[in-house]
């Protein structure tokens, strides 16, 4: 007799909903399909023209539907943020801003003020670019023979920025070395790098074999801008003919999209030969090895054939560029500098308000109207609105958790007052009005740094970061907030 197993039941239903589901739609599409017979049947006795028309009105309303359906459906969350056009205007617009801020923009104007002298100069910018030990100063050295360039075979020999000018088949143009950029430890020399190329109006990128994850970032970066793009093969000497040319069709095709050309190139190098002298004696000499440049002469006179003045739009988007990026730093640092003054002073007006009216053994609380405030002034600092609904919810939350901490910070507050002598035995009054700068400066930092980080004040995140900080407040926050306290009680105020 066959057992019948526990799932069994729940399989046959399941079969039979699926029939009656397929039974369903096949009577469906059976009945469309009929009314459809008998639409069509109608319209046949019809003008041809009126049928058309209709056909025509139809199908149109039918787009149209679908069209509307699919922007629903779409949504706006599927739309990507518009970004700001980078140009002139809006950088200077910017900076201005810091400078009134009192944020030194000195770099960034003389960014500026270099990308104009350029242009006045009027002489094709190139740039020799790579990592470091593929042969950028000896591939100069073979452009430029006149160049006096110093040769590390270390690598990295190239420590700062130099021009040289070179004169090519009647055709003048300046051509910068940089440093390379991934040997350097703080990363310094790199950004000068970048800073260069970016300024340039045409690159040679220099690579001794087939790109790494970090070249290969690094020309695709300099890709951006459609500038003239060359990628030297140098060392190509050391390839077999046929081992050559199969690796520069695969660079060919990987940057065929960024519009690079790829030439094989050998710079020069050191070589030892065996020396036979009349008396049968050997010896070993070292001599330069000729450069083999290939066809690189031929594709900088085409660059430079194209005249710097056409260049010109493609070498400012590039510098406009790279000016944005820094300024954006800048700008970072100015906002975190502003949050810091706010925190600053809604902590002390925490503490002036609890030295005022809060009594020793007072329960802690979050005071409403303070905090609501300082979280309305930090959302505004960085382009966002909180609603007072959003704020209060948060707040409440904030308080529940505020309670499992507040024994450890009314500890935490006595043990930082004893730093500042005469003052740690005053009272429970100075370490709950501590307390309440704890509380205040926990706050605001979780809320900076949900603020910095997203679109919006996420709670959870925010509340959970507010509580790590509560339960474990730095030494540094510690005697910031103790010298606030003692400043509060004392009538003073610092910037």
């Amino acid at each position: 007799m066959p057992v019948r197993r526990p799932g069994d039941p729940l399989r046959l239903l399941l079969a039979l909903l699926g029939l009656l589901a397929t039974a369903g739609l096949l009577y469906v599409g059976l009945a469309a399909t009929e009314r459809a017979l008998n639409v069509w049947a109608q319209l046949e006795q019809l003008h041809p023209l009126l049928r058309y028309g209709l056909l025509a009105g139809g199908g149109a309303l039918t787009a149209a539907g679908g069209w509307v359906a699919w922007r629903l459906l779409r949504g706006n969350a599927a739309r990507a943020p518009r970004a700001e056009p980078i140009d002139r205007a809006r950088i200077e617009a910017r900076l201005q801003r810091l400078d009134e801020a009192g944020i030194s923009t000195a770099p960034l104007q003389g960014e500026l003020l270099e990308l104009d002298r350029r242009r006045e100069l009027g002489v094709l910018q190139l740039a020799l670019f790579g990592d470091i030990s593929a042969g950028k100063s000896s591939l100069l050295r073979a452009l430029v023979p006149e160049a006096q360039v110093a040769i590390d075979v270390r690598g990295g020999s190239t420590v700062d920025v130099r021009h040289f000018t070179a004169n090519l088949n009647g055709l003048q143009l300046q051509i910068a070395d940089v440093p390379g950029t991934h040997g350097v430890e703080d990363g310094q020399l790199s950004a000068q790098a970048q800073a260069e190329a970016a300024r340039a109006h045409a690159l040679i990128y220099v690579a001794d074999a087939d790109l790494t994850r970090s070249q290969d970032a690094d020309l695709r970066e300099l890709g951006r801008f459609g500038r003239p793009l060359l990628l030297a093969l140098n060392k190509s000497d050391r390839y077999g003919s046929g081992e050559r040319a199969e690796l520069i069709e695969h660079l060919q095709r990987r940057y065929a999209p960024l519009g690079a050309q790829v030439l094989a190139v050998a710079a020069g190098h050191t070589e030892q030969m065996r020396r036979v002298r009349a008396d049968g004696s050997e010896d070993v000499v070292e001599r330069m090895a000729p450069p083999e440049l290939g066809a690189l002469p031929t594709a900088l006179a085409q660059i430079a054939r194209i005249g710097a003045h056409a260049l010109e739009p493609a070498r400012e988007s590039a510098t406009l560029a790279s000016v944005d990026q820094r300024l954006a730093a800048h700008e970072h640092a100015a906002r975190a500098q502003q949050a810091d003054a706010i925190l600053r002073k809604y902590t002390r007006r925490a503490l002036v308000a609890a030295l005022a009216t809060i009594a020793p053994g007072t329960d802690l609380i979050i005071q409403g109207g303070l905090a609501t405030a300082m979280l309305h002034e930090l959302a505004k600092l960085h382009g966002q609105s909180l609603r007072e609904l959003d704020i209060d919810r948060f707040l409440a939350e904030a308080g529940k958790r505020v309670r499992s901490h507040a024994a450890v910070l009314l500890a935490i507050a006595g043990n930082a007052l004893k730093a500042f002598p005469g003052l740690g035995t005053l009272g429970g009054g100075l370490v709950h009005a501590l307390a309440y700068g704890l509380l205040f400066d926990a706050l605001g930092r979780a809320a900076i740094a949900a603020l910095t980080t997203g679109d919006a004040l996420d709670r959870a995140a925010t509340l959970d970061a507010f509580e790590q900080q509560l339960a474990k407040p730095r030494l540094e926050q510690l005697q910031r907030l103790a010298a606030l306290a003692v400043e509060a009680m004392r009538g003073e105020e610092k910037p």
